[in-house]
Parts: C-alpha cells; structure tokens; sequence
C-alpha cells in the first residue's frame, strides 16, 4: 500500500522523491574490460532517478534523468516518431554471410567490431544505405549490428558480460562515426540500439515474464542509454511479455524504445497471439511508451490480410523490415541457398501496404534483402500513386 501511494504521487506530479541510483539494475556503467582491439574507457556523469508509475499494469519502476552528456542528437525528438521519412538497412546476416563471404556463428554480426577488418567492413555495408538515403533525400536509421549481444548468447560466442558491455558500446560508437560523416539536414540520421531476442525469434519457445524479461535486457538497455545512441529497438519479438520487459526498462533507462514484431504466415505471432492484440498489450502494460512499432522478418503477404486500417494499433506500426522470400520461418531455417526473392516486387508490395499503415515512417528489410531492395522498396514508396 505505501508503494502504491507512492506511485499515485509521482503519477499525479504532486511528488517526485529521489531515489537510490539504478546502477544495480542496470549494470555495465564500471570499468570497461579490454577486449581484442577495444579502448578501455570509464562512465562518468551523475543521474538522478525518480518513480514511475505504469498505470496501465499498477506497478512502479525507475527511470533515471541524466546529467551527463552523450551525442545522442535525437533522442528527445526522433524525426521518424513526426512521420519524418526514413530508411533503415536491409538483412545485415544474410548480405554478410552469402554477399561478403564473413561466417557468422550463432547469426551474430557484432563480433565484426572487434577489429579493424571487420568494423571496415560494417563501415562499407552501412555507409550505402547512407548513400541511398542521401540520393532519395530522406533520413536513415542506423540499427547497430547487436541482434545477438545479450547475456545468454555470449557464452556460446565466448564472451564474458563485461566483454560484452564492450562490444555493444563499440558498436554504437561505429554507428556514431558514420553518422558523423554522413548526417545531414536532408538526410538525418537516427542511431538505435538493436535489442534481440533471448531465445530464437522465430519460435515463441520458453517464454520469459515481462518482469524476467525486464531484468535480462537491463544490462544491454543500459549500456545503449549510456551511449550516443537515439533509441534502442527490439526486432524478432515473438511474444508480448519480451517486448513489454524491454519497453520497460528502456523507460527505467531514459532512452525511447521501438517494438518489432515478427508473425508467422497467418500474420500472427509465434505465439499464436493476433499482432494487434500484441500491440494493445503491451501499449496497455506500459502506459504506451514505445515510440512505435514495427513488423520485421515476414513477407508482406504474411500479414497483409490481418491488417485493420482503422484501428488504433495499426496506427501505431511505424516501421516495415520484411523478408524478401515468401517462405516460412521454418522453411528459411532449414533453406541451404539464400532466397532473395524479386526487389521490384517487393518494393510494390510495400507500396501496397501504404493505405493500410498509414503511420509507416521506417522501411527496411530483413532476411534475404540488400541494398538493392531498400532502394526499390524507397522509390516505390515516394512514388506518386497510380492515376
């Protein structure tokens, strides 16, 4: 009962009491251990944090507002979140792994950051979406190459946390450096921390509370509020309770969240759920704080036909990264030769989709896409319509 009082305060603004730090919760703000080429380096900066009250679900959290200063330019006005044009990159595994010959274990891009080669060559694959950002005038979404670093899958990579806190603070500060040499007010670029799922994204499998899943994406969330990026965005979601633990710590650390959702062939989740069930659900848990949505990993024939123009959740669905194969999740798993489908019929397939998710703001790809098809998936979009 004093808890709830408590939140009651701080939710009417009568009352905001500081509280203890959230270090503990979100951990990574030490000493950074050295790993291959990485700089050590130490976080710095006060922060003060405060109760928030997340009305839609009756629970309090904390949320932190920070004193130090970061580059992130965009954080607290995200051009994508006023309906500002954006593209964002295509699937970065697939163009690495059959286009650029790199073998990438456990599908993970992040080790790349480690050294020269390799961040030269997330260098290259970024900056031509920069390119075709520039050349349509609209803005770009830089989504760091870290699907894969969370807690549970460095050990099968053979990292320590601490390696890890690393890896992800290298990634974004790529990600930074290309921004610096390619922003622009024609073409403003939007830094997010790409959040994975614990287990496959393509199966629901075992699931996690939103409470487990808040506390096992703190870390990650932590170290992305602490850097320059602008947002950190959850792709593969397959259930809602993963993506309302992150949408909450991301509020606990100060930085705007994106949800992406992943649907099977029958355009609902893996677990069965109906996307706009997902969507009101976690909306509801949270009090609404993700920015925004999105749909990642399916084709636009998936879910095409689920989609509820006038509702309130398809409003809420800002961003496309879609497969460029008509296949399944398990037909792509168990696939030997990359299905990259048709760009131009993938762009119109996009386009198709404009009447239907009218907020859309973020295009990209996933599974089997490369710059070829965001650049058709681009000009189809910013086409005038037929007739």
């Amino acid at each position: 009962m004093q808890a709830a009082g408590a939140g009651a305060r701080a939710e009417q603004g009568l009352e905001q009491e500081p509280l203890r730090t959230i270090e503990d919760a979100l951990p990574g703000r030490g000493s950074v251990t050295r790993h291959g080429s990485l700089v050590s380096d130490q976080w710095s900066g006060a922060n003060q944090t405060y109760l928030v009250w997340f009305s839609g679900c009756g629970r309090l959290a904390t949320a932190t507002a920070r004193q130090d200063s970061t580059m992130a330019r965009y954080r607290g006005a995200l051009p994508q979140a006023k309906g500002e044009l954006m593209i964002t990159d295509g699937g970065i595994e697939t163009d690495l792994i059959f286009h650029r010959g790199f073998d990438l274990p456990l599908f993970a891009a992040f080790p790349l950051v480690a050294d020269d080669s390799g961040r030269e060559a997330l260098r290259r694959y970024y900056e031509e979406y920069a390119g075709i950002a520039r050349a349509n005038r609209v803005g770009l979404v830089l989504e760091s190459p870290t699907w894969r670093a969370n807690p549970d899958w460095a050990p099968q990579l053979g990292y320590t946390l601490e390696e890890l806190d690393s890896m992800n603070r290298a990634a974004i500060a790529l990600m930074e450096d290309i921004r610096q040499r390619h922003d622009s007010a024609i073409s403003p670029i939007v830094v997010s921390g790409c959040v994975g799922p614990r287990g496959d994204g393509y199966v629901d499998g075992a699931t996690m509370s939103a409470d487990e899943a808040e506390a096992y994406h703190a870390r990650q969330i932590g170290v992305f509020a602490e850097s320059d990026a602008d947002i950190t965005t959850a792709i593969t979601m397959a259930y809602a309770q993963e993506a309302v633990g992150v949408a909450r710590v991301a509020v606990a650390a100060g930085i705007p969240s994106a949800i992406s959702f992943t649907v099977e062939t029958d355009g609902r989740l893996p677990s069965g759920q109906p996307l706009g069930e997902a969507i009101a659900q976690v909306d509801d848990a949270t009090g609404g704080a993700p920015a925004y949505f999105m749909i990642n990993c399916a084709h636009p024939t998936h879910f095409a036909g689920a989609l509820e123009p006038d509702a309130a959740w398809a409003k809420r669905i800002h961003g496309l990264r879609l497969n460029a194969s008509t296949r399944s999740h398990a037909e792509l798993d168990e696939a030997e030769e990359l299905d990259e489908g048709n760009p131009e019929e993938l762009g119109a397939q996009y386009r198709a989709l404009r009447d239907a998710l009218p907020a859309v703001s973020v295009l990209g790809g996933c599974c089997g896409t490369d710059q070829r098809h965001v650049a058709t998936i681009c000009s189809a979009w910013l086409a005038p319509a037929a007739g």
